[in-house]
């Protein structure tokens, strides 16, 4: 999938910080989002793909804390009915799917 280039939110907080700290934007282009790449300090990077990367990475470590969250608190809080109890740890065992999906993806690096 062919990400658009920077949006107009990414230019203000990405690449104008990043030109006025002194790196070079070169004539050439990312082949993922068509961002314009910058050089500085000898390496040469599409600033857009680093942002986006660092911006999911974020968000699913998000995703992790919340399910972990949700796992503890049924942990710690099971029920004493049998048919409860099944459905209880049902969603415990979905949850513990989801995590291990996420991990898989690479998300839990």
């Amino acid at each position: 999938m062919v990400l658009k280039g920077p949006t107009e939110e990414e230019m203000r907080t990405v690449l104008m910080p990043l030109m006025l700290s002194g790196a070079k934007m070169l004539d050439r282009h990312c082949s993922k989002c068509g961002s314009p790449l910058f050089e500085k300090d000898g390496r040469v990077f599409c600033p857009i793909c680093e942002h986006r990367a660092k911006q999911r990475k974020a968000e699913m470590e998000g995703i992790e804390e919340r399910l972990m969250e949700k796992l503890n608190e049924l942990a710690n809080s099971m029920p004493e009915d049998l048919i409860e109890l099944e459905k209880h740890l049902r969603v415990m065992e979905k949850i513990i799917e989801l995590l291990e999906r996420y991990r898989k993806l690479g998300g839990g690096e």
